[in-house]
C-alpha cells in the first residue's frame, strides 16, 4: 500500500507533545489539493507564491506562529515559494524535494503514487544486524540511488543485513559528504530525487536488507540555510564544532523540536527505512527536562506500538555513556544502538602504532581487551585526550547494542590523505583487523569497499557554490589535520578530482589479492550468521583474555550448545602461547584460519587439533571449536 506523507497517528502524537504544533510541510488533502503548512513566527504575513501558474494566495495566520493555505489543481512536481512580509522569497524549510537546488524553489512530491512492494519485509533483529556504509555518490561509477539497487545482490551474498546510507537530504552543489544537508526531508536530486529514493529502499527490502539512514540533528549545513528566516530554529547559547546549535531548549524551542521529530517519523514511515543513525548526538545541545533524544525515543517507540513495527534509532555520541543505549523505562535514552569508537580506536592503535590526536589513548591490548569484555575501554578512568575521566561501566549492556568498526567514513576522511585501513597496514595486519571485527561481540559495521581491501581514498569533499564558504572548508581541514600532527596538504574538498578520487573500484573484487580478502569477509560472515555463539548478543558468553606476555590474546564465545575459541596474534612478530581452555585440547577442532591461502595468505601453520601450547605467527587469527551438550 502507498505511504502518506503524515499518518493521522503521527498528527495525534504530535497533538498530545505540543497542543498548538502542526506538521510542517505540503500535505496532499485530495485530487490535486494541497494543504501548505509553514512555521514563520517572525513574520507578520506569508504569502505562497506559484511561480509557474503566477498565482500568489495569502495564508491564513494560525496560532503559534504558524500559516496555512489550501490549493486545488495543483501537479505533482508544482514548484512552490514562501514570501515573508512581502518581501524576503524563500524555499519551505521542510521541503520534500528541491530539484532546482538548495536556493531554488521547493517542489511538491506526491508520495502516494510510490507503489510500495515489502509489505511482508521484516527487519533482522538486533543481534542479527551486520551494517554496511555507503555514500551514494561513490559506491557506484554513477553515483545513484537507482545505480547502488544494482550493487544489492553482491551485498546479501557477502552476508550484510543492514545498509546503512551516509545522509541524503539535499546539500549545496552536486558533491557532499551529505553533513551539510539544509532541508532534512528532501532527498537530494543529485542522487535520483524522492522516486530514486523510494525505488532504493523498497529494493533493499526485496533483497532481505534493512535500511538505516544517516540523519543529522546537530546542526544545518551552511550554505542555502534559510531556516533562520522563518523562525528560532538556531541559539546563540551553544556552538557547535560546525556552526550554530539547534534551539532545542530554549524560548519557542517546542516547534523546533516537533519539527525534527517529524522528520525522524517521515523517514521511517514514508520512505519505509528501518533505522535511522544520529549523528554525533553529543552535539545535540539540551539542558530541558526531557532530552531531545529521549523523546524522540519515545516518539518513534510510539510509532512501533500503533503500527507493528520495529524501527529502531542508532547514536553516534564519544561521550562513552551507557544511558544512551539504555531503555526508556530504566531511565535511558533509548538508542538501540551505539557506535563504539573505543573499539576502532583500539584495533586502529594496536595495528597502525598511530598515537596522535585521540589514538593517545589508545594502542595497548589491554585497551581492546577491554572494549571485547566491557564494551568500553574507557568507562571511568582518565584520558589523557579529554584531560578527566572517560565513560561509565557498559558491560551490562547487551553486546548488539554497541555497533563496533574497523573503519567508517569519519575515520578514514581523518587521514590527511583519506588513506583506508589496508593503505596503512599489511595485508596480514588487515586480515586479523577483519577477523577481530567479525568475530568480536556487538554488531559489526563495514565501510563500502572494506571488504575486498579497498585502497582508494575516501576524501573530504564539497561543492559549495559561495567561493569564501569553500575556503573557509579547506582551512578548516587543515585545522583539523593539524590536532593530529599528521604530514602532508590534505586534498582539496571542493574540486570534482576529490570526490571522483574517493570512488570505489568495483573491479578489485575479482582480483587478488583482493579477492582473497573478500573471501575470507564471506567465510566469516556466514560463519558467524550459522552459529549462535558468534552472533549472539549476551556480552556473559563472551571471555577475552591476554595469551601470555605478547600481543597474543583468546576470546572464548559460547551460544546454542557450542563453543568457540577464536587466537589472535596483534604483533608483527610470531607469539609462542600457552592457551587456557576447557576440556581437552584434542576436543578443540580447528574451523578457520586467516593465514590460508584462499584467503590470500602463505598458508595454513596451525594445528588441526588445539595444542595447549602453540606459536602463533606474524598477525595470525584463528578460531576452533568445541561441541557442547548446553551452554
Amino acid at each position: 500500500m502507498p505511504s502518506r506523507i503524515e499518518l493521522p497517528s503521527q498528527r495525534r502524537n504530535l497533538k498530545k507533545l505540543y497542543p498548538t504544533i502542526l506538521p510542517a510541510g505540503p500535505e496532499k488533502t485530495g485530487p490535486g489539493t494541497w494543504r501548505f503548512t509553514v512555521w514563520a513566527p517572525r513574520s507578520k504575513t506569508v504569502d505562497l507564491d506559484l511561480p509557474a501558474p503566477g498565482r500568489r494566495a495569502a495564508m491564513a495566520k494560525l496560532p503559534g506562529g504558524y500559516f496555512q493555505a489550501e490549493i486545488p489543481g495543483l501537479d505533482d512536481g508544482t514548484r512552490y515559494r514562501f514570501v515573508l512580509d512581502g518581501e524576503t522569497v524563500r524555499p519551505d524549510p521542510a521541503s520534500r524535494h528541491q530539484p532546482d537546488g538548495v536556493h531554488g524553489s521547493s517542489a511538491l512530491v506526491d508520495h502516494h503514487a510510490f507503489a510500495w512492494s515489502d509489505a511482508g519485509f521484516i527487519p533482522p533483529p538486533p543481534e542479527r544486524r551486520v551494517f554496511y556504509e555507503i555514500h551514494i555518490g561513490t559506491f557506484t561509477p554513477e553515483g545513484t540511488f537507482d545505480a547502488a539497487i544494482s550493487r544489492l545482490p553482491y551485498l546479501r551474498d557477502l552476508g550484510v543485513t543492514c545498509l546503512e546510507i551516509m545522509p541524503v537530504a539535499q546539500f549545496s552543489g552536486a558533491r557532499n559528504w551529505g553533513y551539510d544537508g539544509v532541508y532534512p526531508f528532501a532527498p537530494a536530486e543529485a542522487y535520483g530525487g524522492p522516486e530514486g529514493l523510494a525505488r532504493l529502499v523498497d529494493a533493499c527490502h526485496t533483497h532481505g536488507l534493512a535500511v538505516v539512514l544517516d540523519v543529522v540533528y546537530n546542526h544545518v549545513g551552511p550554505e542555502g540555510n534559510y531556516a533562520r528566516d522563518f523562525g528560532p530554529y538556531f541559539t546563540g547559547r551553544y556552538l557547535t564544532p560546525w556552526g550554530e546549535a539547534i534551539n532545542f531548549d530554549g524560548p519557542a524551542s517546542g516547534p523546533v523540536r516537533a519539527f525534527f521529530i517529524q522528520n525522524a517519523l517521515f523517514w521511517l514511515d514514508t520512505y519505509h527505512f528501518d533505522g535511522l543513525r544520529l549523528d554525533a548526538v553529543n552535539a545535540i545541545l539540551d539542558q530541558g527536562p526531557l532530552h531531545f533524544l529521549r523523546e524522540l525515543s519515545q516518539n518513534v517507540a510510539a510509532f512501533n506500538r500503533e503500527h507493528g513495527r520495529r524501527k529502531f534509532l542508532v547514536a553516534e555520541s564519544h561521550s562513552n555513556d551507557p544511558a544512551m543505549v539504555t531503555d526508556l523505562p530504566a531511565g535511558g535514552q533509548g538508542m538501540e544502538g551505539m557506535w563504539n569508537d573505543d573499539f576502532h580506536h583500539a584495533v586502529h592503535a594496536l595495528l597502525t602504532g598511530e598515537r596522535r590526536g585521540y589514538y593517545a589513548d589508545f594502542g595497548s591490548r589491554e585497551d581492546l581487551l577491554a572494549a571485547i569484555n566491557e564494551g568500553f575501554a574507557y568507562s571511568g578512568r582518565y584520558s589523557p585526550f579529554f584531560d578527566r575521566r572517560q565513560g561509565m561501566p557498559a558491560g551490562h549492556l547487551p553486546a548488539s547494542r554497541f555497533v563496533t568498526f574497523i573503519q567508517n567514513h569519519d575515520q578514514i576522511g581523518n587521514q590527511v590523505h583519506g588513506d583506508r585501513l589496508a593503505g596503512l597496514v599489511s595485508p596480514e595486519a588487515s586480515r586479523l583487523a577483519a577477523c577481530l571485527l567479525l568475530l568480536s561481540p556487538g554488531a559489526p559495521l563495514l565501510f563500502m569497499g572494506e571488504e575486498w581491501g579497498e585502497t582508494n581514498p575516501f576524501l573530504y569533499f564539497i561543492s559549495h557554490h559561495d567561493t569564501k564558504l569553500a575556503e573557509a572548508v579547506r582551512q578548516g581541514r587543515k585545522r583539523e589535520s593539524a590536532i593530529f600532527r599528521r604530514r602532508g596538504e590534505p586534498a582539496d574538498p571542493s574540486v570534482a578530482a576529490t570526490f571522483a578520487a574517493s570512488k570505489i573500484d568495483w573491479e578489485k573484487p575479482s582480483r587478488p589479492p583482493h579477492a582473497g580478502l573478500l573471501a575470507m569477509y564471506r567465510e566469516l560472515l556466514g560463519l558467524r550468521a550459522a552459529a549462535p555463539a558468534l552472533h549472539g548478543g549476551q556480552r556473559r558468553l563472551t571471555r577475552a583474555w591476554p595469551l601470555d606476555g605478547s600481543r597474543a590474546l583468546a576470546m572464548e564465545r559460547l551460544g546454542g550448545g557450542e563453543r568457540y575459541l577464536c587466537l589472535f596474534n596483534a604483533g608483527s612478530r610470531p607469539a609462542r602461547v600457552q592457551v587456557g581452555i576447557s576440556g581437552r585440547p584434542r576436543d578443540w577442532v580447528k574451523v578457520f584460519e586467516a593465514a590460508e591461502a584462499r584467503f590470500g595468505g602463505p598458508g595454513a601453520s596451525l594445528p588441526e587439533t588445539l595444542s595447549p601450547r602453540l606459536t602463533l605467527g606474524p598477525f595470525a587469527a584463528a578460531i576452533y571449536k568445541r561441541e557442547e551438550d548446553s551452554t
